[in-house]
């Protein structure tokens, strides 16, 4: 079922509304050892030309042959963007003569693609939701590198990374603001984190985005688009749509029209510039490849792909809200990630009673432990507090052996050495004060030196809190705070 279509942000021109509209096509480097027609390595960061075939390097009688990983990580995609599986596809040959494509062509998908039509949830800021459509999900092979800073008077190439498996995933016109475009690339690559089948990795140009962008009148039809090629950030892109979108309205109402053309975005100047007229599809003379049969599997085999599925964000996200009274945004912050939604699961794993604790948890992990490695530009692989410390601490604050404010300076204690929580507490002497006895001793001594104070609690019963604080003070901490309420509201008689 479709979500409500969320209200985007129009842009405001000098002749009134403009609205952006957007379509991507994201390049994913798909998860495997291998290249997609040889037996090259991927690994990325090797000399140059240290992992070329001779089907990379495109010598004569070089025949490609299919890798079967990267046809099954496709399929996982496209189960997990819900999209339809192409039984039958056919890879064409797309040509075009660029110094590091070493055939002249490239080998990708163009009319018949492994993938076909699918679609993405996405969650927004104030509980808005959006689906953006899938229009279809290719593989092709990369192209190599062209390095031009080695000589003053040649370009050197690179041809590691030619021939190593993409996917192409292409949105339809369907996003409407910077927003939107910034949360659909978030969206899909924790998707893609999730199955395993591309790291993400934006920096190592493992998940690159083409984002088309046109302007119209609300409602009205489609404007003429420019295409953004080889964004790597997530804040890059939402920059470049908000400059070209901007730059377009001001030039159609300058009386001008869009050219249609590829431009790129420059971060320094945050601004897109020309490169090139942009290719139809007729100019790239498609045909299929004559080396390569049309590519053909079962139902079964796509069956037995997607019962191996792991546990999606958008399942996990509603397993979090139903099983655990997580707020919508507590379960949204905490399944982006693959590796926080794992760490958080770990803690529940240790908890006596995950029913009565899990927002517990999720509170600690959220505030205090994510807020700290942010604090300290750590990621969760390097937090010095594990899950199973984490768990004992929330446990031992879930079963009132330590109050929350213990359970901070505990927290710091294992963050700066380590240590069992459990050990600390009682070799320390954190324990909370939980004897009646003990704590109406400090009670009745603060009662009796704020005569004052009493008065005013009897009149206005929500200066109790003035006194509950002050026992805990008194106690350093370990005072069990609703047995000093309940205390406290006897000895006052409010």
């Amino acid at each position: 079922m479709n979500a409500p279509a969320a209200p985007h942000k129009l842009i405001k021109g000098a002749t009134g509304d403009w609205e952006v509209v957007i379509g991507m096509e994201i390049h994913a480097q798909v998860t495997s050892n291998s290249k997609l027609f040889s037996g090259a390595s991927t690994a990325f960061g090797g000399e140059p030309n240290s992992h070329v075939s001779l089907v990379d390097a495109a010598m004569p009688g070089m025949l490609p042959v299919i890798n079967e990983e990267c046809v099954r990580q496709a399929v996982r995609t496209g189960l997990g963007l819900n999209a339809k599986i192409n039984l039958r596809s056919v890879f064409d040959r797309k040509n075009y003569f660029y110094p590091d494509l070493p055939q002249g062509y490239q080998i990708s998908q163009y009319k018949s693609p492994i993938v076909g039509e699918g679609e993405v949830e996405l969650e927004l800021d104030g509980g808005r939701s959006v689906t953006i459509g899938i229009e279809r999900l290719h593989l092709e092979q990369d192209a190599g590198k062209l390095l031009h800073d080695q000589s003053p008077t040649m370009s050197y190439v690179d041809l590691n990374r030619s021939g190593v498996a993409l996917m192409e995933i292409v949105s339809k016109p369907d996003i409407r603001d910077a927003e939107q475009a910034k949360a659909y690339v978030t969206k899909l690559r924790s998707i893609l984190r999730y199955l395993g089948t591309c790291d993400g990795d934006m920096e190592k140009g493992s998940l690159r985005a083409d984002v088309n962008v046109s302007v119209r009148k609300p409602g009205g039809p489609l404007g003429t688009r420019c295409e953004i090629k080889n964004m790597n950030s997530v804040n890059f892109i939402g920059q470049a749509i908000e400059y070209e979108a901007r730059r377009q309205i001001d030039i159609i109402e300058d009386g001008g029209t869009i050219d249609q053309e590829t431009r790129l975005f420059d971060p320094n100047k945050v601004e897109t510039r020309s490169m090139r007229s942009k290719e139809e599809a007729h100019d790239y003379r498609y045909f299929p490849d004559p080396d390569l049969l049309p590519l053909e599997f079962s139902q079964a085999f796509v069956d037995d792909l997607k019962a191996q599925l792991p546990e999606l964000p958008d399942a996990k996200r509603s397993r979090f809200i139903t099983g655990f009274g997580l707020s919508s945004y507590d379960a949204s912050v905490l399944v982006a990630e693959r590796e926080s939604a794992e760490f958080y699961e770990t803690v529940l794993a240790g908890l006596a009673d995950k029913a009565r604790d899990g927002k517990l948890a999720a509170n600690w992990v959220i505030n205090e432990l994510f807020g700290r490695l942010n604090k300290e530009s750590m990621d969760i692989a390097s937090s010095p507090v594990s899950a199973a410390q984490l768990g004992a601490i929330v446990d031992l604050i879930g079963e009132g052996t330590i109050s929350g404010k213990i359970a901070k300076d505990l927290f710091e204690i294992v963050w700066q050495e380590g240590g069992d929580p459990r050990e600390l507490v009682e070799t320390r002497g954190m324990k909370q004060v939980t004897d009646l006895g003990a704590i109406e001793k400090v009670v009745d001594d603060i009662i009796a030196a704020n005569p004052d104070k009493v008065e005013q609690a009897k009149a206005k019963p929500q200066l109790v809190g003035w006194f509950v604080g002050q026992v805990m003070k008194s106690s350093g901490g370990k005072a069990n705070p609703q047995a000093v309420n309940d205390l406290l509201k006897s000895k006052l008689g409010i």
